[in-house]
């Protein structure tokens, strides 16, 4: 892999171990798994904190480029700790970044880019804020929905999904893949004209 490709780094957030694999709050993790599998890539290494996956990517028409899929093992609320340290590991301008995080403040299903703001209370990206100091940087928001009734968003988002929603969850994850991809390539204002809005 050519060090002086033109590096991206796409972070899933979530939380490690078996008992969080099916969480509303791991749907970041799933969607960089997601996209791993369809570059042919696995994480097979831990660096600065984060279980890492490196890819060769060459877009159609394009100059080489250099992906890392990164899943930070600090468990959501320090997720800052990795992403800071890759960041600066790798040197990049912070719109090289894209996190990819769930949201609750989204309807089930809704994909939406945006190129920074505050964290909306989610616990991962509050820490990436605090750890690279500005809250400009791009993210991928995955909508879960809102929690019924008076559940705690703390209690809904450590929950598995049900399978009304889960069998909904690969052609969701299959297109946030597609946008985080568009990301890489076109860049985040096209990826958001073309995939801002409600998966169908």
């Amino acid at each position: 892999m050519n060090a002086n490709e033109p590096t991206l780094l796409i972070v899933g957030l979530g939380n490690p171990g078996p008992e969080y694999r099916g969480n509303r709050h791991n749907a970041g993790f799933m969607l960089v798994s997601r996209l791993a599998e369809r570059l042919e890539s696995t994480f097979g290494r831990l660096e600065s904190k984060a279980l890492v996956a490196k890819v060769h990517y060459q877009p159609q028409g394009r100059e080489p480029l250099r992906l890392i899929l990164a899943k930070p093992q600090t468990y959501m609320n320090l997720s800052g700790q990795a992403v800071a340290s890759l960041v600066r590991f790798y040197k990049l301008p912070l719109e090289h970044l894209l996190v990819v995080h769930d949201d609750v403040d989204l309807p089930f299903g809704t994909l939406r880019l945006r190129p920074g703001g505050g964290s909306g209370g989610q616990k991962g990206v509050e820490s990436i804020i605090q750890f690279l100091g500005t809250q400009e940087f791009p993210r991928l928001r995955i909508g879960i929905g809102r929690p019924p009734g008076r559940m705690e968003a703390a209690a809904y988002v450590l929950q598995d999904f049900p399978e009304s929603e889960a069998s909904f969850l690969p052609a969701i994850l299959n297109q946030g893949a597609d946008a985080a991809l568009e990301f890489v390539v076109n860049g985040l204002e096209n990826a958001m004209n073309c995939y801002n809005g409600i998966l169908t």
